[in-house]
């Protein structure tokens, strides 16, 4: 276990987990750090380790550990973040240096041999729901089942608080996106759903699918932690509807019979298909014959030895003959004779056999 203290956190790491403890006293230090405390972020998450010495403050070091593909919501809602506010970058000073060096080549090694972890283990790197922003817009409120906008602050419009309130159940939510601070001092995050559209000259002070923030307190980073917390549920979300239809998937597949690969089931299976053929055969009263359909039943033969269920139906005064089940038997046995349980002779008998009846 290793243990490494920078300016913004203090990293301990084995070879599963790196327990980031946010450094939150003084005033100075980042208000995202103090709202998320601590994080554990499983090694397999881990891509990336890059370690640049002497690229810091007064020839520090930096430290950025990059993570797989959908393993970081604070990346994918932060493009525009603030380097020193990134959850997963530590910085130091020169004199850690070789410490530093070599607990970043540890930490590659174990995330290197590591297997990815499950998905869902994006949900321990954000706050558990309910979350509640409050801003001077208005408030926010996300859970598991969805998120509310209340438009009820100071500084909300008055189109905004008429309308009061809009609901989004997370399943018709597909993205949130986050902006910083413009030039008028307001961040915001807009919820992007199918059912709530918003027209092109839509502006954040009257965007329904908008809360704005303010840049006094810690406003911004309460937005962006919500936009961050909602992506991470998202892709959960995501993951779990793509398991469901996969095992969807897998049960509507048919299920080969037993010994399906055993060349004796496949031998055996022939043999009862020749053997069925073999079984009561029927004459019919075709086109210009006289007389009744009969039908001879070969009754000398034992009662066990006879295969009705095989055989056509006899055909009623004069109706043409349904040849629709001996072209499909012929099928049949050339099924059997493309895997080479039956010889070119035995097919062509019995499909001679077969045309005959016609």
């Amino acid at each position: 276990m290793g243990e490494l203290r920078g300016d913004q956190a203090v990293w301990v790491f084995d070879s599963e987990t790196v327990r980031i403890r946010f450094e939150t006293k003084g005033w100075f230090k980042s208000p995202l750090f103090k709202l998320l405390g601590s994080l554990e972020l499983p090694v397999g998450a881990v891509r990336e380790v890059d370690f640049r010495p002497g690229a810091g403050r007064k020839k520090g070091w930096i430290l950025n550990l990059r993570l797989h593909d959908r393993m970081d919501p604070y990346a994918a809602v932060g493009a525009m973040l603030d380097d020193k506010y990134q959850p997963f970058r530590l910085t130091g000073p020169a004199k850690s240096e070789l410490i530093a060096e070599y607990l970043a080549d540890q930490l590659g090694f174990a995330a290197e041999q590591a297997a990815l972890p499950d998905p869902r283990a994006v949900l321990d790197l954000v706050p558990s729901p309910p979350l509640h922003v409050l801003t001077s817009e208005g408030t926010a409120r996300f859970d598991t089942d969805g998120l509310s906008l209340v438009w009820s602050g100071g500084y909300a419009s008055g189109y905004k608080k008429k309308k009061q309130r809009r609901e989004f159940d997370l399943a018709e939510i597909t993205g949130v996106e986050w902006a910083p601070v413009d030039d008028w001092g307001w961040g915001f995050v807009r919820v992007v759903s199918g059912r709530w559209g918003r027209s092109a000259d839509a502006k954040p002070r009257n965007d329904l699918n908008v809360l704005r923030a303010g840049a006094e307190g810690n406003e911004i980073h309460q937005a962006f932690l919500l936009a961050a917390t909602v992506t991470a549920y998202l892709w959960a979300r995501e993951d779990t509807d793509r398991r469901a239809l996969d095992s969807a998937v897998m049960d509507t597949e048919e299920t080969p019979p037993a010994g399906f690969d055993d060349p004796r089931w496949w031998k055996d299976t022939a043999r009862n298909a020749v053997e069925a053929l073999r079984g009561p055969r029927l004459t019919f009263n075709l086109p210009g014959r006289s007389g009744n359909a009969s039908s001879e039943v070969g009754e000398d033969e034992p009662k066990d030895r006879r295969e009705p269920v095989l055989e056509p139906a006899p055909d009623r005064k004069g109706e043409p003959v349904d040849t629709t089940w001996i072209f499909e038997q012929i099928e049949r046995l050339g099924d059997l004779h493309a895997k080479g349980l039956l010889t070119d002779e035995e097919f062509g008998d019995k499909k001679a056999e077969l045309l005959d009846r016609i």
